[in-house]
């Protein structure tokens, strides 16, 4: 009992806890522009649309110049450059594909 009575709490001091307003960041809005040049790019490459490659660069490059959250939104646009390059190598340098005439 001697415990007790050497306790440094004081009950009629304690206040209840209430958690402090969470400021959260505002939500940035979306960069269809930067989506449109990803769906274009592999379009281009996987299914060897010239336009679809051409349009994901202009598209790459318009996001480029919009750009608002430079982390996020750089990794997307070198994805979406790296697969329109990768179909403009593929559709001019790549090997055409054979005709037969049967």
């Amino acid at each position: 009992m001697s415990s007790s009575s050497n306790d440094p709490r004081q009950p009629s001091a304690a206040k209840p806890y209430s958690r402090a307003p969470h400021d959260l960041p505002p939500e940035l809005p979306v960069d269809y522009s930067g989506f449109i040049a990803v769906i274009c790019a592999v379009a281009g490459a996987m299914f060897r649309y010239k336009l679809g490659s051409w349009l994901a660069i202009v598209f790459c490059a318009q996001s480029l110049v919009n750009m608002k959250n430079m982390e996020n939104d750089l990794k997307q646009i070198s994805m979406a450059m790296m697969f329109a390059i990768m179909g403009l190598v593929t559709n001019y340098m790549g090997p055409r594909p054979s005709i037969s005439k049967t």
